[in-house]
């Protein structure tokens, strides 16, 4: 089993010169840029994963950026659901989380594990935050979708937050197709991390609200082998992981090192054939080079 440890001591003796599809921002006044992390290894997980990796990084104190296929679209299945619950909480009062929300059998799906719990008694809009986003709980977040208007009521927030590319059109577990060339539940990792990015560490939600959503991410319990397992032990990590048909799995979230400020993690991937195998080192790889290589 690759350890945290393994993967951080292999990547640190990769240089990190070399060239990058994006530029970091502008150094102050009179410094030299810091150079752009290589994108070369990103490709050899390609490779060695027999996948199609993207992946758009950032850190955001000295704005150093890898960005590998940051611009190619993915099919981005659960992450969804960090963003439709940064929607409700823009559109609402803190006190609209005691709603509660009520729904049937037929509401449910194989992704439905908590959600099924409670179709007697309805659940609280707070509880399906928790679940849609700590438990990628299907139902939830489709009842967070219904919550906000639909689909297209989640794409024109992303549009409010600057973001003119991610597109949600359907709901699950329709998202989870992922079929290639599909322009539909698409973003870039480019687009989706630097949402993450407003909704987590800027000011696109009021503090209560940004403190809430950080704290679900924070404690999400579906992606201890992606970003988690290639991040050193003790740093903070809040995600929203993603997995679809064609092997799709994603991770889009926010790095706390221990001594300098964090880290934007987008990191999305697909196979070639419907049925591919999961492989979820290829983000934990990723992650672990990511992390290396900008701090």
């Amino acid at each position: 089993m690759t350890t945290r440890r393994s993967l951080l001591k292999a990547f640190a003796l990769v240089p990190l010169a070399g060239c990058s599809t994006t530029q970091p921002a502008a150094p102050a006044s009179g410094s030299a840029p810091a150079p752009s992390p290589s994108v070369e290894p990103l490709f050899e997980l390609e490779r060695k994963f027999d996948a199609r990796l993207g992946v758009y990084a950032v850190a955001t104190g000295s704005g150093v950026t890898i960005a590998h296929r940051a611009d190619e679209q993915f099919a981005f299945c659960s992450t969804f659901k960090g963003l439709a619950t940064a929607a409700v909480l823009h559109r609402n009062p803190m006190a609209h989380l005691d709603t509660v929300v009520t729904y049937t059998e037929a509401d449910l799906m194989k992704s439905s594990a908590i959600t099924k719990r409670h179709v007697a008694t309805g659940m609280k809009i707070r509880d399906l935050c928790d679940a849609a986003v700590r438990f990628s709980d299907g139902t939830a977040g489709n009842l967070l979708l219904r919550d906000i208007g639909g689909p297209a009521q989640l794409t024109a927030y992303l549009r409010g937050l600057g973001d003119d590319v991610t597109r949600m059109d359907r709901i699950e577990p329709a998202i989870t197709e992922a079929k290639p060339g599909d322009p539909r539940d698409t973003t870039t990792p480019r687009a989706i991390g630097t949402d993450y990015q407003r909704i987590v560490l800027g000011d696109a939600l009021a503090a209560d609200k940004r403190d809430f959503l950080r704290d679900l991410l924070e404690r999400n319990v579906t992606g201890a082998k992606r970003m988690r397992a290639g991040v050193p032990q003790g740093w903070r990590v809040a995600d929203k992981t993603g997995t679809g048909d064609y092997g799709t799995l994603n991770d889009i979230g926010i790095v706390w090192p221990p001594a300098a400020p964090p880290l934007v993690v987008s990191i999305m991937s697909s196979k070639s054939a419907a049925d591919a195998k999961y492989d979820e080192a290829v983000i934990a790889e990723a992650a672990a080079y990511v992390v290396n290589a900008l701090t």
